[in-house]
């Protein structure tokens, strides 16, 4: 949608695969997480925040000078924090408390496709053919494994019931 490419660079084939594993990461482990509660992995979730902090800040410290001098620039910075990260985390945190893993992949797998209406509409940027085949091809295949997983519940709970029965 930005129109960014990478044209069948290796290194950004290495981007691409790296972000799908990082983002299964947290998919996994934030439910992990998250099923301790809904406060437990908020807290860790503000752990790990100031953790990452920690870490990127003395990289980025001297680039970042001129804004902290500047008070409206910081709060702009702030805001942008806030609403970037802590409160789609959040979220994330108190859905995956809430949902099946199965069913929050869903959800992720329908940004793209809110994202490209929300881009028809704000910025009137009119995806490609492809671009749709690919929101409805990642939202698809999610859907579908989705769906095989409920199919295959249904068959082993009968099942299981007689066991336990008999």
């Amino acid at each position: 949608m930005t129109d960014v490419r990478i044209g069948g660079e290796p290194l950004g084939y290495l981007f691409a695969f790296a972000n799908c594993a990082l983002f299964m990461l947290y998919v996994v482990l934030g439910h992990r997480i998250a099923q301790d509660g809904d406060s437990a992995g908020i807290d860790r979730l503000g752990m790990a925040m100031l953790i990452a902090l920690v870490t990127v800040s003395p990289i980025g410290f001297t680039d970042a000078l001129p804004a902290i001098q500047q008070p409206q620039l910081l709060l702009a910075g702030i805001g942008v924090g806030i609403c970037s990260s802590v409160i789609p985390y959040v979220c994330d945190q108190l859905a995956m408390a809430r949902l099946s893993r199965a069913t929050f992949a869903l959800l992720l797998a329908l940004l793209p496709a809110s994202a490209a209406l929300i881009g028809i509409v704000v910025l009137r940027q009119i995806p490609t053919t492809m671009e749709v085949m690919g929101i409805l091809l990642v939202a698809g295949g999610v859907a579908l494994h989705r769906e095989r997983n409920i199919l295959a519940k249904r068959k082993v709970e009968p099942t299981h019931a007689l066991d336990s029965a008999g």
